[in-house]
């Protein structure tokens, strides 16, 4: 078996490990699907030009990964629901760390954190345009 039959392999299974993940985030609120989706895309077009073109195929490329590319940001509704969950975890462990150092570190993630999704992150409306504040 040749090292570039192993990464395909690779690339193929931490992509369905990735899209399982992401229709697991689409039907639970706790977590988002959105990014597991767009790691899939990029999986699946490492394995193979076949399994890329099926994924994008379907509904939910279009929906979740194909959008965002189109869009180039996000709606303040989705900044707001990733920061919300990416913050509850982020205080539960900082509750359970008994590391001060880990504690401060995780503090200072979840502030760069929002400062990248307010000034990184394009917000857009829901028809793709663009709007000035978060």
């Amino acid at each position: 078996m040749t090292i570039k039959k192993v990464k395909s392999i690779l690339f193929f299974l931490l992509g369905a490990i990735s899209l399982l993940i992401g229709i697991a985030g689409t039907v639970l609120p706790v977590l988002p699907g959105g990014p597991f989706y767009l790691f899939a895309a990029f999986c699946f077009a490492k394995s193979s030009k076949s399994i890329e073109n099926w994924f994008k195929s379907t509904s939910l490329y279009e929906k979740y990964v194909e959008a965002f590319l189109q869009k180039k940001g996000m709606t303040r509704r989705e900044k707001i629901r990733i920061n919300l969950i990416a913050d509850f975890f982020i205080v539960i462990s900082v509750f359970y760390v008994d590391i001060l150092l880990v504690k401060i570190l995780l503090v200072v993630l979840a502030l760069y954190k929002h400062y990248y999704f307010i000034k990184k992150i394009k917000t857009i409306d829901r028809n793709g345009t663009e709007k000035r504040a978060f």
